[in-house]
């Protein structure tokens, strides 16, 4: 084999396109890693409408995580005192099976609970659907994007009354402003960011303002930095409203004629005028008032928002109050305009679609609506009534449900939640109370697996086919170009036979996850993410392929029509939203602020984030040497003023302190980060430092919409610890950011 296959990078949710060949192709050297092993080739896909054949560091490397510290059998072990043994197949899967129905005619299906992940693809999430809601009878199915974009999916769906970002990237070169917030685009989503910075340098009547309390890569590169402080999002953005107001930078006729509740949300932003709002927010009040110039006077605003918005207490109220600025000023539905949330895992878009938390059903259905659940029903050949009217446990619900053994089986796929949970001492003991866990990965160990009873081999990107969906809507064909390592299955699969094992021999009769994936599309019929003239088969042909894409506006092309000339790109564009009246709804939300605010024993305010070349908890990226290397050690950033008072210096370790656990990090003294305000990386757990975890600080407090955790702030205290080590500054130049790998 030396033709290049077409994927798509597993890391974040920006999506981009990938080809890989074999390590050894004729004619070419042999490819290999500095240890000398063989590693498959991967470049960017330039014909990929959402990357543009650009790809970071992250992708450029991805290759080299595939053969490194890999699961290869099913394991099993009585109790979590004990040693793994290796076991067949069926004996894992009897094991499962036999666990699973005494559970249920124990404690009842309430008692089941799986916790998934945003690396699944689309047919891995619809097959646990199907399972764990469909056939099980319980809705206790939630997945890591609980933690990273379920604010954004409540605040869409109050807002326009469906989930799904109306925007592309292609918005990203058509903007006349682009507003970011709680995102740090360069380092988290970088080829989204290439894609707006050279736009950006190239037309400089284009305004770029970035709220954030650190002064990012992607402040660097902004005409505004705000800096304001932690929890005070909905006081600037009410501020902006305010004043937009007062000046009647506002598009009149749209509101009345699309829009709903504008004279709450009126009320409410008369109380933020500029001089209230300014020392809130701890900015000037000129800084406030170029920021509302800027958007009042763009006629195409684009804003951008991530894990800093979505993250919070306040997460739909701060994602439906960035949507009012839009329908205040007409800024939706046109190109170069309009809200759009960056995706933080790579199908996490695919998750939503499928139906892939503990509230949803597939193809944008809600487990509360009694329309929706006869609607599955019967699609699934089920007796009414089959699926519960309840939602389902949350990550978090499931950690308290251990807690109060209303939990009596756990299965965990493709996520590591003792790492990435909030509150995490309180996690592990939780982990540590479960009757059965069945953990289901590509790696061992992770940090996850210390809490396992059952481990099963999974396959990872490149070993199986599936679709995925990106930030924009995008489903593109991730094709698998070798085989999964010795007994490595792919998570479809593994699920699907648990389902015949149980009995359901019929739901689950599936020969690939080519049929999957059209069953579940026959789902989305009708639906706001119509995907039913998508296929396995038809992206192979025509490539990737946004939704909405129906069946109907397939058969209506005309020959020799590539589909991605015919996708509509935008959503929203005849300005009628998913309401029952078809306006758009106005959300009127007064400032709450941090959950956890500074206090005088608690004085600083504690963030946290990603670095380039990290992603999530380092299951693979802490495996890639060139990596590791970027990123050798975890650390703290500090203010110089805030370090002077406690005697902190460069490098100098810091113990972190919160109500609920502590950490400690090396110190780095910088003016890039906000007096009052620390930050530091979410990535390292105990498997690769020692004591340096950052949720081991964080609180589980959160949003009473979303349910998405707090994640991205908690009060803290810092005490200096007189060993010093070297660091190395992490950030690369802004230069590094805009060429491609």
């Amino acid at each position: 084999m030396s033709e290049f296959t077409k994927t798509l990078c597993p890391y974040c949710g920006v999506g981009c396109g990938l080809e890989v060949s074999p390590p050894a192709q004729l004619g070419k050297a042999t490819n290999r890693d500095s240890q000398g092993n063989p590693t498959w080739r991967v470049r960017g896909n330039k014909a990929h409408p959402s990357s543009q054949g650009m790809v970071c560091v992250k992708g450029a490397t991805i290759a080299e995580s595939l053969d490194k510290n890999r699961l290869h059998y099913p394991m099993v072990r009585d109790s979590l005192d004990r040693e793994f043994r290796r076991v067949s197949w069926d004996e894992a899967f009897d094991l499962i099976a036999k666990r699973i129905q005494t559970v249920r005619f124990t404690q009842g299906p309430e008692a089941l609970c799986m916790y998934g992940s945003g690396q699944f693809q689309t047919e891995d999430y619809y097959i646990a659907q199907k399972l764990m809601k469909g056939c099980l009878g319980t809705n206790n199915f939630d997945a890591n994007s609980r933690l990273c974009m379920s604010s954004a999916v409540a605040g869409y769906i109050q807002s326009f009354g469906a989930d799904g970002p109306p925007c592309c990237y292609d918005d990203l070169e058509l903007t006349d402003c682009a507003f970011l917030i709680g995102t740090n685009t360069a380092e988290c989503h970088p080829i989204v960011f290439n894609r707006l910075e050279k736009y950006h340098k190239k037309n400089r009547k284009v305004k770029m303002i970035v709220v954030d309390p650190r002064r990012t890569p992607t402040a660097e590169a902004a005409d505004l930095h705000l800096a304001i402080r932690p929890g005070t999002d909905i006081d600037l953005l009410n501020g902006i409203a305010h004043l937009l107001m007062r000046w009647n930078y506002i598009d009149t006729m749209f509101m009345e004629d699309c829009t709903s509740n504008f004279p709450a949300y009126a009320e409410v932003i008369r109380h933020y005028p500029p001089e209230v709002v300014a020392r809130q927010c701890g900015i000037s009040i000129e800084d406030l008032e170029t920021a509302a110039r800027y958007w009042g006077k763009s006629e195409r605003v684009l804003s951008l928002w991530s894990m800093g918005v979505n993250q919070s207490s306040e997460g739909t109220a701060k994602v439906r109050t960035i949507i009012n600025l839009h329908l205040m000023t007409g800024q939706i539905g046109k190109p170069g305009a309009g809200p759009f949330s960056l995706t933080g895992q790579p199908n996490a878009m695919g998750g939503r679609e499928a139906g892939g938390l503990a509230h949803l059903l597939p193809g944008y259905r809600a487990v509360k609506n009694p329309q929706h659940r006869a609607e599955v029903e019967e699609f699934w050949g089920l007796k009414p009534g089959q699926i519960s009217p309840n939602p389902g446990l949350t990550a978090w619900d499931m950690i308290t449900g251990l807690e109060n053994d209303a939990v009596g089986l756990l299965w965990i796929a493709a996520t590591n939640p003792a790492v990435s949970m909030p509150d995490l001492e309180r996690t592990k003991k939780a982990l540590l109370r479960s009757p059965f866990t069945i953990y289901q990965d590509a790696y061992y160990p992770t940090e996850t697996s210390a809490y396992a009873h059952v481990l099963l081999p999974a396959a990872q990107w490149g070993e199986k086919t599936g679709v995925m969906t990106n930030s924009e809507r995008m489903v593109t064909l991730c094709q698998a170009f070798r085989q999964p390592p010795r007994e490595a299955k792919a998570d479809w699969e593994i699920f699907a036979e648990v389902g015949r094992r149980l009995g359901f021999e019929k739901e689950f009769a599936f020969a690939n996850s080519a049929e999957v994936y059209a069953e579940f599309v026959k789902l989305t019929k009708n639906r706001p993410c119509d995907m039913t003239g998508i296929s396995h088969a038809q992206l192979q042909v025509e490539g990737p392929t946004q939704w909405p894409y129906s069946e109907e506006s397939r058969g209506s092309r005309g020959a020799g029509e590539a589909g991605g000339e015919t996708r509509q790109k935008r959503l929203y564009t005849n300005l009628r939203f998913h309401t029952p009246d078809g306006r758009a709804r106005f959300g009127a939300y007064y400032s709450k602020g941090l959950a956890e605010p500074p206090d005088p024993n608690y004085p600083f305010v504690l963030t946290n984030g990603r670095l380039y070349g990290h992603w999530h908890t380092q299951t693979r990226t802490g495996r890639i040497e060139k990596i590791c290397k970027m990123h050798p050690e975890p650390f703290i950033e500090i203010h110089p003023r805030d370090a002077a008072q406690l005697g902190i210096a460069d490098s100098m370790y810091i113990e972190v302190r919160s109500r609920r656990g502590k950490a400690k990090f090396p110190a780095k003294v910088t003016k890039a980060i906000a007096p009052g305000t620390v930050f530091v990386p979410m990535h390292w757990g105990s498997l690769w430092a020692d004591n340096a975890e950052a949720n081991a600080l964080t609180h589980p407090e959160s949003c009473p919409d979303s349910l998405q955790p707090e994640l991205k702030a908690c009060a803290v205290q810092l005490i200096p610890i007189s060993l010093e080590v070297p660091i190395k500054d992490y950030q690369l130049q802004s230069s590094q950011y805009s060429n491609p790998i």
